[in-house]
């Protein structure tokens, strides 16, 4: 193929990366917060906000202290104002530089000098280290992105699954241990699961605090106090970042931020992405059970050669989608654990993926919402299944006579029901034949049918979903 033949085509079908080119509404989604324009523009922040901190903090500098104040806005603006033009002169100072944090600076250092600022040019980038403007920058990216994007995704699904474990939590389902009829549930219930399970998964996610340190070349703040050697630099690097970034301060380090709460967040998301896999899964097996039927969609098609098809897509798309990222997540969380010594870059190029280990999973979520638009519950296949498996009522029958102190109940039930279909009157057959019981045990016992044993199951997922 050349690259002739390509041209026309629009940039999002050339593109090698399913981000960019199929699923590019997620692309888009966090293209703002991990793109290398994104990185930069947060370098920027960071740097533009150091610079600003020093003039309202720093003691023992006449050029700090002779400044206007009240130019802090015009200083401020410099990120505000950060625009494609902007990322395109940093770029072209990093071809120069080889560079990326010090064609920042240097970016930085030539709007000073168009706001008639020169004199603080010196001040840009002074007592930092390259990871001292990275790491708070990845920090920030982590933080917004998960807020603003992923976490609304989340729960957004586990609303949509509040709503079907409410609507369906007394409607009895024959359940499945080891894939045989087991215990009946109800849908209601099994939904309720997964919401629980994802709330608390999501509540790890929500409660791990992206860290920064800002500390020079090997964590000791080395070169800013031989400068300024009357400073709290400790104190003024957590205000720094807890204050006016919003960060949480980390205050012992090498050189790098360690990245242990990116490897507990990627652990985390990765826990989140494993339940909802479990309920993919869970969805495709009722689908083909055709305990849930899907809407059929007119225009679409579902098989190339077999018309009647509507495919589980949906949850299968979001399998494999939680794969690539799992895959990604497990990759980035053992690899940003280690550094060599006081400092090594190979965390730089790891952590440039961690928008996509985070978009493939927001696809994930996307369609397993998707999926569940779709889903419609077959009450009437569900009702059948229930109708066809007496046998499960072995379970409450020998417990009631486990109550009368008989030892062999469970063998006695085994005996009856192991390996075989059980109808209603056989069940009943043999309740009717147990003296040892009350009248009241075995009218209840002679009532009961397997739509009816369900426990708590209303109770639990009403409760659930209402939480």
């Amino acid at each position: 193929m050349s690259r002739n033949e390509m041209q026309g085509v629009p940039s999002m079908f050339l593109a090698i990366s399913p981000l960019d080119g199929r699923y590019s509404e997620i692309g888009k989604a966090l293209s703002p917060y991990f793109s290398e324009y994104g990185l930069v523009k947060n370098r920027v922040w960071v740097e533009v906000n150091w610079l600003v901190f020093m003039l309202e903090n720093l003691k023992g500098s006449k050029i700090l202290e002779d400044f206007p104040k009240e130019r802090i806005p015009d200083i401020l603006s410099i990120y505000e104002s950060f625009s494609a033009e902007s990322f395109a002169r940093v770029k072209e100072i990093e071809a120069r530089t080889n560079h990326d944090v010090k064609a920042v600076e240097l970016y930085i250092d030539e709007e000073l000098k168009v706001l008639g600022m020169d004199e603080l040019v010196s001040y840009v980038h002074i007592g930092c280290t390259s990871e001292d403007i990275t790491n708070c920058a990845y920090a920030n990216i982590i933080k917004t992105s998960l807020h603003d994007v992923w976490i609304p995704e989340a729960e957004k699904l586990i609303s949509i699954l509040e709503g079907f474990a409410m609507r369906y939590a007394d409607l009895s389902m024959l359940a499945h241990t080891h894939g045989q009829p087991a215990t009946p549930t109800t849908v209601g219930k099994e939904f309720a699961v997964f919401v629980h399970r994802l709330r608390n998964s999501l509540d790890y996610v929500k409660a791990i605090k992206p860290t920064a340190k800002f500390n020079g070349a090997t964590g000791n703040y080395a070169a800013i106090s031989v400068a300024f050697p009357n400073e709290n630099w400790p104190e003024l690097a957590k205000k720094f970042i807890e204050e006016i970034l919003g960060l949480t301060f980390n205050p012992v380090t090498t050189q790098i931020e360690s990245h242990d709460y990116m490897c507990r967040l990627f652990d985390a998301v990765r826990h989140f992405n494993n339940v909802m896999l479990d309920l993919d899964r869970d969805m495709w097996l009722y689908i083909s059970m055709e305990y849930f039927g899907q809407k059929v969609v007119k225009n679409e098609v579902g098989s190339s050669t077999m018309p009647h098809k509507v495919n589980p897509i949906k949850f299968e798309n979001s399998e494999s989608n939680i794969d690539t990222s799992n895959g990604l997540l497990l990759s980035l969380s053992n690899k940003l654990a280690c550094s060599r010594m006081q400092r090594d870059l190979s965390d730089s190029s790891s952590q440039r993926n961690i928008g996509v280990a985070f978009g493939y999973s927001l696809q994930a979520i996307r369609q397993t919402i998707s999926g569940m638009g779709r889903v419609q519950v077959n009450s009437q296949k569900i009702t059948e299944a229930l109708e066809s498996n007496w046998e499960v009522l072995a379970e409450p029958i020998q417990t009631v006579l486990r109550k009368y102190g008989i030892p062999d109940a469970y063998d006695r039930l085994k005996e009856l029901t192991r390996g075989k279909r059980i109808s209603k009157e056989d069940i009943q057959e043999f309740i009717k034949s147990l003296d040892v019981l009350s009248p009241e045990d075995r009218e209840n016992l002679l009532q009961l049918t397997p739509e009816e044993y369900v426990g708590y199951a209303c109770q639990i997922a009403e409760k659930t979903a209402n939480k």
